[in-house]
């Protein structure tokens, strides 16, 4: 198995039940705790690459900043929103599973096995 990355909120049920599913099947990956430890903008561009979405796509929507900083405005590049991200880790959707070359985001949960089985 490819080296795997689990970006986890601990706080976030969603993102405990991802890991619980994984280690449940005998795997254990380098779990990056993306609050404590914000991805940079590289890493997020390259995440954003293997799960094949834009930046808009990765952005949670209900969080007070997503508000805040106006980033429902669809002229915001994908640079801008990147940078939104990487200032404010909180806005970026959770759990993202990356192994190898693919990421997947973990809703449901249930979604990170497609990476592993």
């Amino acid at each position: 198995m490819t080296d795997m990355t689990l970006y986890h909120n601990p706080g976030c049920s969603k993102s405990r039940s991802a890991l619980e599913l994984l280690q449940a099947r005998g795997l254990t990956p380098s779990v990056v705790r993306y609050l404590e430890t914000p991805p940079d903008a590289a890493t997020l561009k390259a995440i954003l690459g293997k799960l094949g979405i834009s930046a808009r796509a990765l952005l949670r929507t209900g969080e007070d900043e997503y508000k805040s900083l106006e980033l429902a405005n669809l002229a915001l590049s994908d640079e801008q929103l990147i940078a939104a991200m990487v200032a404010h880790p909180k806005l970026i959707e959770r759990p993202i599973l990356v192994a190898g070359d693919k990421a997947v985001i973990g809703r449901p949960p249930e979604n990170v096995l497609e990476l592993v089985l």
